[in-house]
């Protein structure tokens, strides 16, 4: 089989289709550039056969690559604009309900709890057993103080 310059064009179009929906199924934006850019080339390969095997063609490749670059890097930021990372500070979670998961045992940090989808080492006054609702009563840096629910009621 023998490739000419539009084969090749559709080819790299094919490719950037492809490498966006990748992107698309697993977002993480390392392929959304190259794709667009791949994409852009192709349709250049296409639409315009001639500059793809002569000596200008890596000029143009880079006259062309170079702006759709920066261009799809803004579009992709004003697109989905980056966010802090969420973090939860343990004082927010005072009065949060959750599930001992580690049995916790008297003035030890060596239990732990889930609260929210989010494993905290926990301590207690008493002894609770695993599978236990609980209360959070207290906050101390990264593990938090906790009490039954049942005895919280009282």
């Amino acid at each position: 089989m023998e490739f000419n310059e539009s084969t090749i064009g559709l080819i790299l179009i094919v490719a950037g289709i492809l490498m966006l929906l990748i992107e698309a199924s697993s977002p993480g934006f390392f392929i959304a550039i190259p794709a667009t850019v791949i994409l852009c080339l192709g349709l250049i390969g296409v639409l315009a056969p001639d500059l793809f095997f002569t000596w200008v063609s890596p000029v143009v490749a880079l006259a062309i690559s170079i702006p759709i670059t920066l261009v799809a890097i803004k579009l992709y930021q004003r697109l989905a604009p980056p966010e802090p990372p969420t973090t939860t500070v343990g004082t927010s979670l005072i009065g949060k309900h959750g599930t001992v998961t580690v049995a916790i045992e008297p003035k030890q940090i060596t239990g732990k709890v889930q609260v929210d989808n989010q494993t905290w080492s926990a301590t207690s006054g008493t002894e609770i057993p695993v599978g236990t609702d609980i209360v959070i009563v207290e906050s101390r840096g990264v593990h938090v103080v906790v009490e039954p629910t049942e005895q919280r009621r009282n």
